[in-house]
């Protein structure tokens, strides 16, 4: 049954290849160099993920997907920047879950992202991970919580700056657990993640993408993750749940949109070459090792995900006060 699986899946793939357009004279899209936004910091669980699938899809077109890391305002600068790009599919959008927090967390944003930007697919998901300097005397959960309550404010969490999803994953715990840690906005996840490193934040809610190398390497501490189960690279490390705190269950989901007159005709196109991409073994051998799962979906399955992505959200942030403009 598995060899049939792995044949039927591999069929599926080769049958996607087929339905892209062919390369040469007779190709009308893409007929030029590809724009890949990123609105994350280099080395970030984000740009680690886009550049895994932009160099998927320069093999598949056969032109080029050029990354371009545009960070700033929780993934709002170069959300805008896609959104206000011509609908022409030559400009695509590497998403977080941060942006679908940005239209509760923001009074008042410069796009719309339901509206001005067109989903593509869900590409995959990455739980999240509560991390400590190895040098804290913090073992658990139970331990983090024990000292942040004896000596409330005395410990600083890192986040990838004020309405990111490591800033969101850190405001649930404190407002589920009831501590007073302080907040620490850095430009993006990378230096958010070195902080922690060297000492000068104690926490950090990484996303397991980022963290993970660091974790085997012993340079941060996991205590464990924000998902509903065990993750499969670390079956010892325990649930916030399993540690006894319920409800803080967010993981960061990975997508691809573009701007929102984009054809419908151009949308399949990217949408068949991004599934392709995910569906090679060696991508997704890649994915999961990076501590992520693969998804891939449909444009109105990615629709439908972010629709409800956002009124949770939503609903978690008006629960416990949750936001990016106090």
């Amino acid at each position: 049954m598995t060899m049939l699986r792995s044949c039927v899946k591999a069929l599926a793939v080769f049958c996607l290849f087929l339905q892209l357009p062919e390369r040469g004279g007779a190709q009308t899209f893409p007929a030029k160099t590809v724009r890949y936004v990123v609105p994350d910091s280099a080395g970030s669980g984000g740009d680690v993920f886009g550049r895994i699938i932009a160099a998927g899809l320069s093999d598949v077109f056969g032109q080029q997907v050029i990354v371009d890391n545009r960070t700033g305002a929780a993934s709002n600068i170069g959300a805008e920047i896609v959104a206000r790009a011509a609908p022409d599919g030559y400009t695509l959008l590497a998403v977080s879950s941060t942006l679908s927090a940005n239209v509760s967390l923001y009074r008042s944003l410069p796009y719309d992202l339901v509206r001005d930007l067109a989903p593509v697919t869900q590409m995959g998901f990455t739980p999240f991970v509560l991390v400590v300097h190895p040098s804290m005397p913090l073992k658990t959960v139970d331990d983090l919580i024990r000292l942040a309550k004896a000596k409330p404010g005395a410990i600083n969490y890192s986040s990838a700056g004020t309405g990111t999803a490591t800033f969101i994953a850190g405001e649930l715990f404190k407002g589920v657990v009831g501590v007073n840690i302080v907040h620490v906005p850095y430009k993006g996840g990378g230096p958010a993640l070195l902080a922690v490193m060297s000492g000068e934040a104690q926490v950090y809610f990484a996303p397991l993408i980022t963290a993970l190398s660091h974790i085997r390497q012993g340079t941060v501490r996991a205590l464990a993750t924000i998902s509903a189960q065990r993750f499969p690279l670390f079956p010892a490390l325990p649930t916030l749940a399993e540690a006894g705190v319920q409800g803080v269950e967010f993981s960061n989901s990975f997508g691809l949109m573009v701007p929102g007159k984009t054809p419908a005709e151009t949308i399949a196109v990217l949408n068949r070459a991004t599934i392709a991409v995910l569906g090679k073994p060696d991508v997704v051998r890649r994915i999961n090792e990076l501590g992520c799962v693969v998804v891939g979906s449909t444009p109105g399955e990615y629709t439908a995900y972010v629709k409800k992505e956002i009124a949770t959200l939503a609903e978690l942030f008006r629960k416990i006060g949750v936001s990016a403009d106090q």
